[in-house]
């Protein structure tokens, strides 16, 4: 499949701090891959670099096979979207008429706001000005301007961190038809939950450098102590190896109609964090 990043021992320094050091990864295309990390670890610097906003100290970075200084020219902004926190709006505005802006400066036909606006829940909302719109609100309208030409490739930074849990599912949803509809995304977030509902792959990332990068599924599987919990119908809770000796057992506990649930121990993608890392993800 083809790759559509490509990061080689990428790293960032500012003065005597290093924000990035020998980061390697890449993103193959019509995938959601996700940059897990906490604060302060440098997972928008990354898309910074990626999106052409600062110059890597070191390493090369390539977004559609060309170097990420490429990305300035007007063939190539249109390609790709981003939303970080950063992300302006006229405040003076609508909610419509910031998005019409944008539907003008890419040749996008106005009838494609009402379609974000619905994947961002806000058609309700299109003539509230900017202004006036709460933190989560005006984070949704971001997103959608990043959304309004559809493009091949998508940098979100923390899409969903000041949103209540139905708006993210509403994005959640939205994310996954875009993607569905040959998008690749780019997310960072230092919300386990949601990596593992979206993504393809993910990269924990912890003081400027890559400490893990699988499928949440290869990842958890990794790590997994290889036991299961039986909750037997006496409200009793059993933990058995998954070896012949935890088989014999369940295969009892089922022939006496004992078994009410069977889960594999499988840990989270946050406790694998703070077993790699040894700290929280928030």
């Amino acid at each position: 499949m083809e790759n559509i990043i490509e990061v080689k021992e990428l790293a960032k320094v500012f003065g005597n701090q290093k924000a990035l050091e020998s980061v390697d990864f890449h993103v193959k295309k019509g995938e959601i891959f996700g940059f897990l990390g906490p604060s302060g670890s440098g997972k928008t610097t990354t898309i910074k670099i990626l999106t052409g906003q600062l110059t890597a100290t070191s390493g090369t970075a390539t977004i559609f096979g060309e170097p990420v200084s490429q990305l300035k020219k007007s063939e190539y902004r249109s390609r790709f979207g981003v939303l970080t926190d950063s992300s302006g709006l006229y405040e003076r505005l609508s909610i419509y008429d910031n998005l019409k802006l944008y539907c003008d400066l890419y040749n996008v036909p106005s009838s494609e706001i009402d379609k974000v606006l619905d994947v961002v829940n806000l058609r309700q909302d299109q003539s509230k000005r900017v202004s006036t719109l709460s933190k989560g609100m005006a984070q949704r309208v971001t997103l959608a301007r990043a959304l309004i030409h559809k493009p091949e490739l998508l940098f979100l930074d923390e899409p969903t961190s000041a949103l209540d849990p139905g708006n993210s599912l509403h994005i959640h949803k939205g994310l996954r038809r875009l993607n569905e509809m040959g998008t690749t995304i780019f997310l960072t977030t230092h919300d386990m939950q949601e990596a593992e509902l979206l993504c393809n792959r993910i990269a924990f990332l912890d003081g400027g450098k890559i400490q893990l990068l699988d499928t949440p599924k290869k990842l958890k599987q990794r790590f997994s102590d290889s036991t299961i919990t039986v909750e037997l119908a006496t409200q009793e809770r059993v933990v058995l190896s998954a070896g012949a000796e935890g088989a014999d057992r369940l295969f009892d506990y089922m022939n006496n109609n004992q078994v009410v649930t069977v889960h594999s121990n499988e840990p989270t993608l946050g406790e694998i964090f703070v077993q790699v890392t040894g700290r929280e993800l928030a």
